[in-house]
């Protein structure tokens, strides 16, 4: 993850795209791809190449029925799912964008410090661990 916007709700997709292409420009000037869904326009995808990043709109082929997963996208909803496994951010308990920014970054940097060891993510949803007990006789 290289770069965290949590805005309102009411804020369009372009409009935070926009902060957040200059955020990542900024912070990583190396950067000259980038994958976006349907939902930014093509003001977006110009003000990318300002930046020297070719964005691309990513996009269900025509004539597709039922659940079909676009490569691209996928990426980032499965990193979606791994972050709703920190109880932080599954609910809404932050009341503001800064603190919910800075949260995901804590999830992610759980994340990746247990890749190395093949470590898994423990889950505020999942039980107790059960302990066996023998039963001496």
């Amino acid at each position: 993850m290289l770069a965290v916007l949590v805005t309102a709700a009411s804020v369009q997709d372009s409009i935070a795209g926009t902060q957040l292409l200059d955020q990542v420009a900024a912070a990583h000037p190396s950067i000259r791809k980038a994958w976006v869904d349907g939902g930014y326009r093509q003001h977006l995808v110009e003000h990318a190449a300002t930046l020297g990043i070719d964005m691309e709109i990513t996009q269900r082929k025509p004539g597709t029925k039922g659940f079909v997963p676009i490569s691209k996208r996928w990426v980032v909803e499965r990193t979606y799912g791994w972050l709703m496994l920190h109880r932080r951010l599954a609910r809404d308990y932050e009341t503001h964008p800064h603190r919910s920014e800075a949260m995901i970054h804590i999830a992610m940097t759980d994340l990746m410090a247990r890749r190395p060891t093949s470590e898994n993510t423990i889950s505020w949803r999942d039980p107790e661990p059960q302990t066996k007990q023998q039963i001496p006789g």
